[in-house]
């Protein structure tokens, strides 16, 4: 009887500390529940990825702006969007995998009583900022968008909201947000990839976004853009130290996604090679840039054809440095907010001297892709200045209007960012870009001007994405967005 109460006791003594079985049922690696800090880290890479990933089911941007050129698909470089869920992985890769995560970590934070006020304000700021900037990447992509039902369970399927009237309140959020950075809370540390919870570079961040979004509706709301750029322009970003980049790791899953797809450690595919349309012009002016962009055929550069197919072993190939799964994914640098004070010059929104943001924007491209090989920052700074120096380069010289000067030099600096890209080739008109012709590439071709609603939206939220069609025009590749004015 002894040895029976013996063995029963230690089962009575665990079995009491629980209410059911059902607590010994947990799976340690499968939380239920993610805190905040975590939710935000994930919400990082999501949107790192989607704008970072080369995958052609996903993002066609590179191509559609030319920097790249095919060797075994031609849907893509010819802008066929149907044939893969293109859309849909764009649209679902920053609904699904970053405004959703980003939504619950503000639920749990409001519902925690035990955060300060101060902690909840800056932390609350953080995850208002990345999602600012992610919500304005859709609207910039599609147009109008489910925005004000989105996300709402009870509401499976969403009205579409205007795209202007999406973007002013975006731009509004984005104001209420800035001045709680600096509340005094603790923010967000280690789980904040970008600055570590640094607050001074959060302060620059934001308003280097500020910057960025009045920039976008220069030519249809001046008076806007002009007073919010003002407001940005003496708290953005001043080095190449203050961009914003997802620090990716060695090893899956958390690798750059151009490793994935590209680097043969990881992938034997053979997709992509250097577009003659980026390359030919970079070879004329002898860009020292290209060692960083693309490797060599016997020493050479050589750029393949745009829009048709392309031998992998015939031309330059994308950067060994580029397909490293440790490169960053870049989100906004510094060298793109150098451009933005240039045109913020040139439009009379802000004082200054366009030619010398220009040539800091140049230079601090030059100086990053340089450094990403291991050139010494004296070698490249010294590169960077003789590059500036040509009369095809020179602010000068370099072109007969503003815009071609600042859209040829910024297409440039932003290599290997086709999203970013694509968008200031739309809103600067430069360089200018052509469709393939010629050959077998089928007659009227047009680059697209914003990406087609996904496919399954007619199916599962039919009326509302017919109704947003209607609103903008149609729901076609070739319909510009409420910005694009020329």
């Amino acid at each position: 009887m002894k040895k029976i109460i013996i063995f029963f006791l230690p089962i009575l003594l665990l079995t009491a500390c629980v209410d059911s079985l059902d607590d010994y049922n947990v799976d340690i690696k499968r939380p239920s529940v993610a805190p905040p800090v975590t939710l935000f880290s994930n919400a990082l890479k999501g949107l790192a990825d989607t704008l970072t990933s080369p995958n052609v089911n996903v993002n066609n941007y590179r191509l559609y702006v030319q920097h790249w050129a095919t060797t075994t698909y031609l849907d893509e470089p010819r802008y066929n969007v149907t044939a893969r869920i293109i859309p849909q992985n764009f649209w679902q890769g920053l609904y699904k995998g970053v405004i959703s995560d980003l939504n619950e970590a503000k639920r749990l934070i409001n519902a925690d009583e035990f955060i300060l006020p101060a902690t909840k304000d800056v932390q609350l700021a953080q995850i208002e900022i990345v999602e600012v900037l992610t919500w304005a990447n859709l609207v910039n992509t599609f147009g109008n968008i489910p925005y004000s039902e989105a996300l709402d369970p009870e509401k499976p399927l969403p009205k579409y909201d205007d795209a202007k009237t999406v973007y002013d309140a975006l731009l509004t959020r984005l104001d209420a947000a800035l001045p709680k950075l600096e509340s005094g809370g603790t923010p967000f540390g280690n789980g904040d990839l970008l600055y570590q919870g640094d607050i001074p570079k959060w302060v620059k961040f934001g308003n280097s976004i500020k910057l960025k979004l009045a920039m976008i509706i220069a030519d249809s709301d001046a008076a806007k853009a002009k007073t919010m750029v003002a407001e940005a322009a003496p708290k953005v970003f001043t080095s190449n130290a203050d961009r914003a980049a997802f620090p990716y790791v060695s090893t899956p899953p958390n690798y750059n996604p151009i490793a994935q797809n590209m680097n043969p450690l990881y992938s034997s595919r053979q997709d992509f090679v250097a577009s003659e349309t980026i390359l030919n012009p970079m070879n004329e002016l002898m860009d020292p840039r290209r060692p960083a962009f693309f490797t060599t055929v016997d020493d050479k550069f050589v750029g393949g054809k745009y829009g048709f197919l392309n031998t992998y072993s015939a031309f330059s190939h994308v950067g060994d440095n580029i397909i490293d799964p440790t490169l960053e994914g870049m989100i906004l640098d510094y060298s793109e907010v150098e451009f933005l004070l240039a045109e913020a010059v040139e439009r009379g929104f802000i004082t200054g001297s366009a030619a010398e943001h220009y040539n800091k924007g140049v230079t601090a491209s030059i100086l990053y892709w340089l450094d990403n090989i291991g050139v010494p920052a004296a070698t490249a700074t010294t590169a960077a200045a003789a590059y500036l120096a040509q009369p095809k380069v020179a602010y000068a010289t370099a072109g007969a209007t503003w815009k071609e000067k600042i859209g040829f030099q910024k297409w440039l600096a932003l290599y290997n960012r086709g999203w970013e890209s694509w968008v200031e080739w739309r809103r600067l008109d430069f360089p200018k870009l052509l469709p393939p012709t010629g050959g077998n590439a089928p007659a009227g071709l047009a680059i697209p001007v914003r990406m087609i609603y996904p496919i399954n939206e007619q199916t599962l939220n039919g009326a509302n994405r017919s109704s947003a069609a209607d609103a903008i025009g149609g729901d076609l590749a070739t319909t510009k967005l409420w910005w694009d004015k020329f």
